[in-house]
């Protein structure tokens, strides 16, 4: 029987387990939104997971909605994100980059210019976000411009090609929560009408087509997709019908022979009952890996594994506060106790303080 602590290969990725470091918005870049020595520290600690999946960073200046968050589309930024990549590497660990768009959820003042966010829409989210003054509301977005769209999309290109610069194993596609592109897939968001808005077909072809170009550009063994059918985050309302949408999405791209897909299972961080969704039959449309996020606890990851319901068990908050966590999910171990006041910004507490159980100790 397969089990969670036994290795895969996914893609070009061979990881020792199946445990994996689910992305996790810190909010401690560097000037320059540049990955910090912190991160260099904070990120190595967790190398035990059999992959890490970084923090959101954004693909561009336009793509960052929020205070303190590491970058990926300039030079320095690769060379901070180098030293996180040797870090994780010397202890045996395999990582890669969420790139990150957040479309219409961020301020101007985070903005190149002062000028309005970017989205699949006019219409403002209604949600906040974290700037230097504390959670603002989010500013009035703009609709991108057909001929604009790729630009966008090189973008991402460019994104990944320097995520292998960086010495990362590979890219997480962050289509989840809200952000970009699930701007352009909700009908519930987009409300174009070109042939990136209207029907199915066309709302996915964004997705497709970022996807498209990163695997041309890095292969497809080395690129992975976050997805959240149902969750509301962001201001994100239900689709019409999100079965359809995303079953047909991953359909799509089935042919790139992604190294996995990462899907949100109900309301992220939330009730994973949030809303109805047939999980197993989206799972049915994709031919490859398949990982599985949100309040999994540890017989739940076990049984997910077993079952073959999941290839891959991503965990968030309890990777946050447990550098050690895949020898304690081994050992049913207990877990540290989380600083909930530190999850956001800051230093070194409460983000490379917590203990391992060779201290004996909880925060």
């Amino acid at each position: 029987m397969t089990t969670l602590f036994d290795s895969i290969r996914i893609g070009e990725l061979d990881l020792a387990n199946r445990i994996v470091m689910a992305p996790l918005t810190r909010n401690r870049a560097a000037p320059g939104q540049v990955p910090s020595a912190l991160a260099v520290e904070y990120y190595r600690q967790r190398a035990s997971a059999g992959l890490i999946i970084t923090e959101g960073s954004q693909i561009s200046p336009e793509g960052q909605g929020y205070v303190d968050t590491p970058g990926i589309y300039n030079a320095l930024q690769v060379a901070g994100w180098r030293r996180v990549t040797d870090a994780v590497h010397a202890e045996g660990g395999r990582i890669v980059v969420q790139l990150w768009h957040v479309g219409r959820v961020s301020h101007v003042s985070l903005q190149p210019n002062g000028e309005p966010p970017v989205s699949s829409t006019a219409r403002r989210a209604e949600t906040k976000t974290f700037t230097r003054d504390g959670f603002v509301p989010v500013s009035t977005p703009r609709a991108l411009a057909t001929d604009e769209i790729p630009a966008v999309i090189a973008r991402y290109r460019d994104a990944a090609r320097r995520a292998m610069d960086a010495g990362f194993d590979g890219v997480e596609v962050h289509g989840a929560n809200g952000y970009l592109i699930d701007q352009f897939l909700r009908d519930s968001i987009n409300d174009r009408n070109d042939e990136y808005g209207g029907a199915v077909p066309n709302r996915v072809r964004f997705l497709v087509e970022v996807m498209q170009a990163i695997a041309g550009a890095i292969g497809g063994g080395r690129t992975g997709l976050r997805l959240s059918p149902v969750t509301p985050s962001n201001d994100a309302p239900q689709d019409n019908d999100p079965q359809a949408l995303f079953e047909h999405a991953v359909a799509q791209l089935a042919p790139l022979q992604l190294a996995f897909v990462e899907v949100v299972e109900g309301q992220t961080a939330g009730a994973r009952d949030f809303a109805p969704f047939d999980y197993a039959a989206l799972r049915r449309r994709f031919d490859g890996p398949w990982m599985v996020n949100n309040g999994y606890q540890r017989q739940m990851a076990l049984g997910a594994v077993a079952s073959g319901a999941a290839d891959l068990v991503s965990f968030g908050r309890p990777f946050i506060g447990n550098p050690d966590l895949v020898r304690r999910l081994r050992e049913n171990a207990p877990q540290n106790a989380l600083d909930s006041g530190t999850f956001y910004g800051g230093g070194a507490k409460g983000y490379i303080d917590y203990p391992t159980l060779d201290v004996h100790a909880t925060v």
